[in-house]
């Protein structure tokens, strides 16, 4: 039940996040998720957006590096202590996070939480055993 999440290097120039992000508003491509990670001379830009297919062609189209990534978004109590009741499932099995990111639902009530792990498969079986919701791409997209 993983999702597809799009990785974008960029140079560390002025303008170059807005290039991006202004071909995706161009074409209508909405981002429902984003996370943007730097070094001195690049950054990552990490994107989880309603048309990844479309998203991809236009970047690449566009002399973008990008590359798509496997990556886990689950639901979460959007209240002290929810991320750490997941993350205890995943610890106690012994299953590292790469990284994270999140975002609150519209409603307000749940956050959901993209991780990138390298054991995909197993970490999706230690939460569907402790009743983590796993959301699919088209739960994302009604985000």
């Amino acid at each position: 039940m993983s999702i597809k999440q799009l990785s974008i290097f960029l140079e560390n120039r002025l303008g170059r996040l807005n290039e991006v992000i202004s071909f995706l508003g161009k074409n209508n491509i909405n981002i429902r998720a984003l996370s943007l990670a730097d070094k001195a001379d690049y950054g990552i830009l990490r994107l989880i957006v309603n048309n990844k297919n479309k998203a991809f062609k236009i970047l690449k189209e566009n002399k973008f590096s990008v590359s798509e990534t496997e990556v886990i978004a689950v639901e979460v109590e959007d209240k002290p202590g929810g991320l750490a009741k997941i993350l205890k499932y995943l610890v106690d099995e012994k299953i590292s996070v790469e990284y994270i990111y999140a975002f609150v639902e519209k409603s307000n009530k749940k956050a959901v939480v993209v991780l990138r792990i390298e054991d995909i498969k197993k970490a999706e079986k230690i939460l569907k055993k402790n009743k983590v919701k796993l959301l699919k791409e088209s739960d994302i997209k009604k985000l």
